[in-house]
């Protein structure tokens, strides 16, 4: 990176003090203008090195058990599918995601922001061109008491130009081409972020109405239980005890079902949010966890091409040098500053010959040069050069940040894998002891309190497992997400 005294030798070496002794001070401004056009104070910014990392985990991640058929498997790949969702193999979930990327008000904000932050580099590259302007004035007085009134009249354009000799306008324009690349890559992170919303509602959505059913099923089961004691006690082999205790788990698995029936409706009411819809004008589809397929290839990104695939980490760059830029502008203003006028004026005593005589024009030439400004215009570049240092370490962070998220998700999808396979071992094992266990007592060979334990490791199987299969599917989606896999 350039620093800023390597620039202002640069500059100054460009202009010599012969030109502007050797003609008139409005030509010789002028001609210092163009020796140093194209001179540019301040550093030039150049993107932080990739990371050194060659994996994102000290040792490899197996995504399945050892000994059990791989379910996913890594992909190595330079960019991830930009309609990751695709993945899950769900048309409904397909289509609600592609409803909120096109009607979602947090996506319509972030490209109004991004159109403004576009206005403002239109509006810093005006500043760069001459301006011209049309001036009229009128005025009608006497010099003193008794004279005659008079009146004097004048209209013609005016040009005005600031030459950017220094480069502070230039860099002002690398500013804000900077942060339109800041809210550029901030709509991506929105977009990935509202698709990933998107996919883990629907997961929640389709996990609480896995459990949902499976209480349902249970609650039967209780009935049933319920009713094989009852039978029991009819014919002597229970006692109101143990009619009591089949009341009580009955009631106890009835009790789950009003809190998933919530956590249902919650994720339904989070999902019109997310389309942009009114959660009584919309009606999110009846997601499954059956019909939402656990994707197998998951695309992986190596550590140096994430930086540039996440908007987030983009973003903090663009926001990097966006500060670098920053140095240039509070540089510049250290330095002269030049100004051209041109005019060309009709000038007449009555509006009705003001244009019928000869013009006159006008070429002026300013220069303003800083001299003491208690120490501010130096202060200001100290700041600018500290808030560059500052950008820096937050780009640092963020990177850190990102693989340390990536890191997390990839063992998370280790995890998940093992607790779904022990999961379904728990859930058939837990099946078939309950049916062993009613079996028994129907003979007369176990008691009551056996077949209500077995009841309720068998609903504790059964929701853990529909709990695991939703954590997989979740954190799947949170993998394309953590590769900045951003919807276009």
């Amino acid at each position: 990176m350039n620093s800023p005294r390597s620039a202002r030798s640069d500059c100054s070496e460009r202009v010599a003090a012969g030109p502007l002794a050797r003609v008139g001070l409005p030509a010789g401004l002028l001609l210092a203008g163009l020796l140093l056009a194209g001179c540019t104070v301040g550093p030039d910014f150049h993107p932080p090195s990739a990371p050194v990392e060659a994996a994102y985990t000290p040792r490899p991640v197996l995504l399945a058990p050892a000994g059990s058929a791989p379910a996913q498997r890594l992909l190595a790949t330079e960019v991830p599918p930009a309609r990751w969702w695709q993945a899950f193999g769900s048309r409904s979930l397909d289509a609600t995601v592609r409803l909120a990327l096109a009607d979602s008000p947090t996506l319509a904000q972030a490209r109004a922001a991004l159109a403004q932050a576009r206005e403002q580099v239109l509006a810093a590259r005006g500043a760069a061109l001459p301006w011209l302007d049309a001036q009229a004035a009128g005025t009608r007085g006497s010099a003193q008491a008794g004279t005659p009134v008079a009146e004097q009249y004048s209209a013609g354009p005016l040009v005005s130009y600031a030459p950017d000799v220094f480069g502070g306008t230039r860099r002002l324009v690398e500013q804000q081409q900077a942060l339109a690349e800041v809210q550029a890559a901030q709509l991506d992170a929105a977009r990935l972020a509202l698709s990933g919303q998107v996919v883990g509602q629907a997961v929640a959505a389709a996990s609480a109405r896995e459990q949902l059913l499976a209480v349902r099923e249970i609650v039967a089961s209780d009935r049933d239980n319920l009713e094989l004691v009852e039978l029991a006690r009819s014919a002597g082999r229970a006692s109101g005890a143990d009619v009591a205790a089949a009341r009580a788990q009955l009631a106890a698995d009835q009790a789950l079902e009003p809190a998933l029936r919530q956590q249902l409706a919650v994720a339904r009411d989070a999902l019109a949010l997310l389309v942009g819809r009114g959660a009584g004008t919309w009606q999110a589809p009846d997601f499954e966890l059956a019909g939402l397929r656990l994707p197998e290839d998951l695309a992986m990104v190596v550590p140096s091409r994430l930086l540039r695939q996440r908007p987030d980490i983009r973003a903090v760059e663009a926001q990097l040098h966006a500060a670098s830029a920053a140095i240039g502008v509070a540089e510049a203003d250290l330095y002269p500053r030049v100004s051209l006028d041109a005019s060309w004026t009709a000038r007449s005593t009555s509006l009705g010959t003001l244009f019928s005589g000869g013009p006159v024009w006008d070429v002026s030439a300013a220069l303003s040069a800083p001299l003491w400004h208690g120490g501010a215009l130096r202060a200001q570049r100290r700041a600018a050069q500290q808030a560059y240092e500052g950008q820096l370490q937050l780009y640092r962070q963020t990177v850190l940040q990102a693989f340390a998220q990536v890191a997390d998700v990839l063992q998370a999808l280790q995890h998940d894998a093992q607790a779904v396979q022990a999961q379904r071992v728990a859930r058939d094992s837990a099946a078939e002891s309950l049916r062993m266990a009613r079996d028994a007592y129907a003979a007369g060979a176990g008691s009551v309190l056996q077949v209500l334990a077995a009841q309720r490791v068998f609903a504790q199987a059964r929701i853990g497992d529909a709990q695991a299969r939703a954590r997989q599917l979740t954190d799947s989606a949170q993998w394309f997400t953590a590769m900045g896999a951003a919807p276009r």
